[in-house]
């Protein structure tokens, strides 16, 4: 599967909010790296990742844009409270071996009314 099909269907999996289905687009070591947090690595933690923010917020992303460059696909999204994003997937073998993603953490707590970190 290319790049730009692996993440329209990964989109349509994370709206469905299903952790389980998700971590199945991830190899066993791969890694996620959000930046506005440390990266997480291998599918299960990506699981639990995924898990605990299911669990902690709805999420929609809706597609603006996806763009593929041989092995990598770039994602621009927003969400129906405009936030805005974009996702970086390096893909191999049909997996996702490194994800990187970049988008406000603090507008998305604050659009979410969850409790802001005090560090």
């Amino acid at each position: 599967m290319k790049p730009k099909e692996l993440i329209k269907k990964w989109v349509e999996t994370f709206n469905e909010g299903n952790a389980d289905k998700i971590s199945d687009f991830y190899h066993h070591d791969a890694i996620n790296h959000q930046v506005s947090n440390k990266p997480v690595v291998g599918k299960k933690a990506i699981r639990e990742m995924f898990e605990h923010e299911f669990n902690q917020a709805e999420m929609t992303c809706i597609i603006e844009n996806i763009f593929e460059d041989k092995d990598w696909g770039i994602l621009e999204w927003k969400d129906p409270l405009g936030l805005r994003g974009c996702g970086f997937f390096k893909i191999d073998n049909g997996k996702i071996i490194f994800q990187r993603g970049y988008w406000d953490k603090l507008s998305f707590l604050r659009m979410h009314k969850l409790p802001i970190p005090r560090e």
